[in-house]
């Protein structure tokens, strides 16, 4: 089929190169993303202000609620350490946006090494507004067991990171 073993290998080569760009062309999450997950829910008034589900839909000339999801992810800095982001992912008629978006500085203070995060609960969307997940990380790479932490944000939309008490 090939005149030549070269001419093989250069063939294989070139569609493996070509494979690999369309590869990530194709992918919508960056790969310096080491650990993602959405929990929880908001939900909140046009003018802002989070509160509590009153009912299932707005009734006529009431302000629009807006919903949505929270995301959690790790963004790998070029050090090795990861700052931690929050984004508020809100769901329209047309799929869902970013609301909003903040770099958690508590974790970026503490030059952390993610190993992992984890939601709260697998299960789906919770009866009350908030979230709470688990981030696992360490501030010394070489250390052998990770420390947890909590990211809470209560009905109200205010934000508490702690230290995981076990």
């Amino acid at each position: 089929m090939f005149r030549s073993p070269a001419t093989a290998v250069l063939l294989a080569a070139f569609l493996g190169a070509s494979a690999t760009v369309r590869a990530e062309e194709a992918s919508p999450l960056p790969p310096a993303v080491t650990f993602a997950v959405s929990t929880g829910y908001w939900q909140d008034s046009a003018e802002g202000a989070d509160k509590a589900p009153e009912s299932a839909s707005p009734a006529a000339g009431d302000t629009p609620v807006r919903r949505g999801y929270y995301k959690l992810f790790s963004l790998r800095q070029p050090d090795g350490t990861a700052k931690i982001y929050l984004q508020r992912i809100e769901m329209a008629a047309d799929g869902p946006s970013i609301a909003s978006s903040s770099e958690i500085e508590a974790f970026s203070a503490m030059k952390a090494y993610v190993t992992d995060i984890r939601p709260e609960s697998s299960d789906g969307v919770t009866a009350q507004p908030g979230m709470f997940a688990t981030i696992h990380l360490k501030t010394d790479p070489k250390a052998t067991r990770s420390d947890s932490w909590t990211v809470l944000i209560d009905d109200l939309g205010e934000m508490r990171v702690e230290k995981a008490s076990n």
